[in-house]
């Protein structure tokens, strides 16, 4: 150990992922609050500030952290910047204002002396070496002032404690003996990786006639329909040629007729592998114009990203090394007993050619970002190496910190949070499974209030390709409205699979979570005119949404006790607590259900007290209610209305008096 007098110990910097190891990840309009635990030995003062910079910048920004209590201290700083930044936090011990204590002690105690107003005297000459210029003169009469030994020495006393030298002294500190923290690291995204609503739908399910074959024209036709509902994310699965060995038929059946179209995840053909496009969605130019025109009506493009291979990819010739082989000397297929997919060749991550292979797949994602996508949804990213994600999001958020990965990855909880530890900017979550008032409880505050909200992002989905609960099979229209009013207010990402969903389609393959006559393996017309029946309630939801900042966030949510286990209560707030919103929901699709809730007003923004009156706006129904204190009576009937979605806001004029929300 080397010698020091640094006596100031940090600890417990936040936000921090594993000690640092990863960074925590923001969006470049949150407010990034830091915190850390500042201390010294003995009774001495101490001072803390904090230090933020980009990756490529020199120079440090300083912020002078708040003290808390007991030894916590804050700042924060807004990041303008895409891309990596660092924070670190240094402290020190405070002379001055520790003189300054002991002197103000002393003389209430009236047992100050000349020794005292010396050492005074001492801390200025210090701050005197390296000070503001403007300040010089300030801290010349300040030292001249204590040294005067003709004045009285209570008045010479006091005149060290004023504010005015109070802030001379704290500008102008010498830092003796500066403690720095190790530098942590914030992952700063654009804002649409915090917030979010996508849509997905297969481009060759749109063609205008049924039993044709849809193009990127057609997906440009149905823009209007999908910006209309207020979706922002356009999710596409995979648009490239698709193979024809061993090629699915209807509901994932061995064996394809001439006329079937085979699986987009059994990608590659002769046409080409994961660059090339499926030449009866149409080619670049028209891909281009899905692009340009998405863009037009306030979409983004994402596109499916698949690392596996049809028998008739071009890798399967031009790289064997790069899958693994079965004992009798075929290429090994993708399982997940019982189910087999003949039509997919999984990559082998233990190849002895991993740098072409790591390659190869980076050059997908440049591809593509090339033609102007930043958003990916990656397809079961957890049956790929760990280490070459790591390596991979890393040099792609290097050159592309714009870029927003959406990871599908359904599998246990540690290896989601691994993958979005390395780099995913989103991930998919168990909101489909999660059904009881103590399952939503229990696991969006493990989402929201432990350290997973500093590195995972969660993206609620009711519905997928691969997903259909036998909650939406059994559940009605009561089931479809509850789920899409959860999913987009639980989570400020959220996305739906349609037009099944807003359809409310709900057939399922007998004894399994999916739909019959997956769209997987067909092509599908769907009748969107009129428009289906849940397309008015999934517009009004998008429309609260992006009305509502406490919606377009993860912090700041807390659940709410409501005396009735099929009632679930939750409040979501901005970050100054300008904008409330709570949600009620009927658990329920068949009774109408009633409960009394038990409110953290303080939560709420408003006066903790049974006395308090507030206004709670149903921003579904745009009825209104004043409530007072933290019971407050609700009833709701999945027939009518599932859900509140209240805009929370103290008392105001002319509110019609009403007992509760029902």
């Amino acid at each position: 150990m080397s010698f020091t007098n640094r006596r100031v110990r940090i600890r417990n910097l936040t936000p921090e992922v594993d000690c640092g190891r990863w960074p925590a990840k923001r969006s470049r309009s949150e407010l990034v609050e830091c915190e850390a635990d500042v201390f010294a030995d003995s009774h001495d003062l101490v001072r803390a500030v904090l230090h933020w910079r980009t990756e490529d910048q020199r120079h440090w920004t300083e912020v002078p952290m708040t003290h808390l209590e007991q030894d916590r201290w804050h700042a924060s700083f807004r990041p303008a910047a895409l891309g990596l930044h660092t924070f670190r936090v240094l402290g020190w011990i405070d002379r001055a204002a520790t003189w300054q204590r002991d002197l103000r002690t002393k003389l209430e105690a009236d047992v100050a002396g000349e020794v005292d107003l010396l050492r005074g005297v001492e801390l200025v000459d210090d701050a005197l070496v390296d000070c503001h210029e403007p300040d010089q003169a300030g801290l010349r009469a300040l030292r001249d002032r204590l040294a005067d030994t003709h004045a009285p020495l209570a008045e010479r006393g006091e005149a060290a404690l004023t504010d005015a030298s109070t802030g001379l002294l704290a500008r102008n500190d010498p830092r003796v003996a500066v403690t720095t923290s190790e530098a942590r690291a914030i992952r700063v995204d654009r804002d649409k990786a915090r917030f979010s609503a996508w849509y997905e739908l297969f481009p060759r399910s749109t063609a205008p006639e049924p039993g044709a074959h849809g193009t990127f024209d057609d997906v440009i036709a149905r823009l209007p329909y999908v910006a209309g509902m207020g979706f922002d994310v356009l999710y596409l699965p995979p648009i490239h040629p698709i193979g024809t060995t061993h090629r699915k038929g209807p509901n994932n059946r061995a064996g394809a007729g001439p006329h079937d179209p085979g699986s987009p995840w059994a990608i590659g053909s002769t046409e080409g592998g994961h660059t090339a496009i499926h030449p009866r969605l149409g080619d670049r130019d028209g891909f281009r114009r899905l692009l340009d025109a998405c863009a037009e009506h306030g979409l983004e493009l994402a596109l499916d990203i698949a690392f596996q291979c049809s028998p008739d990819h071009p890798w399967v010739r031009e790289h064997p090394e790069w899958f693994r082989r079965r004992p009798d000397g075929g290429i090994q297929y993708a399982e997940n007993p019982p189910k087999k997919y003949q039509d997919i060749y999984p990559l082998d991550f233990e190849t002895r050619d991993p740098e072409g292979l790591w390659q190869a797949l980076r050059g997908v994602f440049e591809h593509w970002i090339a033609e102007g996508v930043r958003i990916f949804r990656v397809d079961n990213p957890h049956t790929k190496s760990f280490a070459f994600w790591e390596w991979c999001v890393a040099e792609l958020a290097r050159e592309h910190p714009d870029m927003i990965l959406l990871s599908e990855a359904f599998t246990r909880p540690i290896v989601m949070y691994e993958l979005a530890r390395l780099g995913f900017t989103q991930s998919y979550t168990y909101f489909a499974w999660r059904h009881r008032k103590d399952e939503f409880e229990a696991y969006y505050r493990e989402l929201f209030q432990t350290e997973v909200v500093e590195y995972f992002r969660a993206n609620s989905w009711p519905n997928t390709p691969d997903i259909l609960t036998g909650y939406l099979q059994d559940g009605g229209r009561p089931a479809f409205e509850q789920r899409l009013v959860l999913a987009a207010t639980l989570t400020a990402n959220y996305g739906v699979y349609g037009p099944v969903y807003e359809l409310m389609h709900h057939r399922a393959r007998p004894g399994v979570e999916e739909y019959l006559d997956n769209e997987k393996y067909e092509i599908h017309h769907w009748d969107l005119d009129p428009p289906p029946p849940l397309y008015d309630l999934i517009s009004r939801v998008n429309r609260i949404r992006r009305d509502h900042p406490a919606l377009q966030q993860d912090r700041n949510f807390e659940v709410h006790h409501i005396a009735n286990d099929e009632l679930l209560a939750f409040s979501k707030a901005s970050h100054d607590l300008d904008d409330v919103v709570l949600v009620v929901v009927n658990l329920d699709t068949s009774s109408r259900q009633a409960g009394v809730t038990r409110l953290d007003l303080a939560r709420l923004g408003l006066a903790d007290d049974a006395g308090t009156e507030f206004e709670v706006h149903d921003l579904l129904d745009d009825a209104r209610y004043l409530w007072r204190g933290p019971e407050n009576y609700v009833e709701l009937d999945p027939r009518t209305a599932p859900a509140h979605i209240f805009h929370v806001r103290p008392r105001q004029p002319h509110v019609s008096p009403a007992g509760g929300g029902g």
